[in-house]
Formats: C-alpha cells, structure tokens, sequence
C-alpha cells in the first residue's frame, strides 16, 4: 500500500502552485476546473512519484492556523543534502517566508527546517 496524494485547499492556487514548482522541482499538470462549482485544481508530482493536490473552491472559511493543533502539521520533503537544507532555507528566509526552526538535526535523525509557507501551513 501506498499514499496516492495528499490534499490541501489553499485560497491563492497559482501562488502555491507556483511555490512547490520554484523551490521543490514539482511539475504541475494542467489543472482541473469543474465550472459548476467553480472548484479548482492542480496535481504537482515531485521526482520519487509522490504528488500533492493543490485545491480551491468558493467561500471556503480560512481559520487561524496555530503551530501547536492537532491534525496533519506538515509535510516532509527530503532534498538530498545538509548542504541543500541550508541553501533552501536561506534562500525561502530572503523571498519572505517564515522560518520556524533549523536548519538543524532533530533528535529522530532528520536534518531539517521548518518553514511556514502556504497561507499559515
């Protein structure tokens, strides 16, 4: 067994979409528009196979998103090295982004950093 995709709705689609193909190499297919509802969608697949859905509709409620809840928290991408962990981080701390933690080794092993990217996740 394995996960297929994950999904997170999000309000500004282009902007993520635009986010994980600029700094994380994903590939976007052409999008999905279902004109009844007005619900959007783009798959971005990464190298290994593994893909996000990336969606928005209407009217949806955005609530505040605090870093300690419960539910999904993140999501983990590897990039291959300490030396990319770095640079990436640096390079997402100067476009603007929040950097929560790290870089840094956790105690489970992982060389990692944290940062809030879309819309508070």
């Amino acid at each position: 067994m394995k996960i297929e995709h994950i999904a997170l709705y999000v309000n500004d689609l282009e902007a993520a979409r635009d986010f994980f193909i600029t700094y994380l190499g994903g590939k976007s297919n052409d999008g999905y528009h279902n004109p009844k509802t007005d619900f959007r969608s783009y798959f971005i697949t990464f190298d290994d196979g593994a893909r996000l859905e990336l969606m928005t509709k209407p009217g949806m409620m955005d609530q505040e998103k605090p870093l300690n809840r419960t539910g999904f928290v993140h999501v983990a991408f590897s990039v291959g090295s300490k030396e990319h962990v770095d640079e990436l981080t640096e390079e997402l701390r100067t476009a603007g982004y929040e950097v929560v933690s790290g870089p840094r080794t956790t105690g489970d092993g992982y060389y990692e950093s944290c940062i809030v990217v879309i819309e508070g996740n």
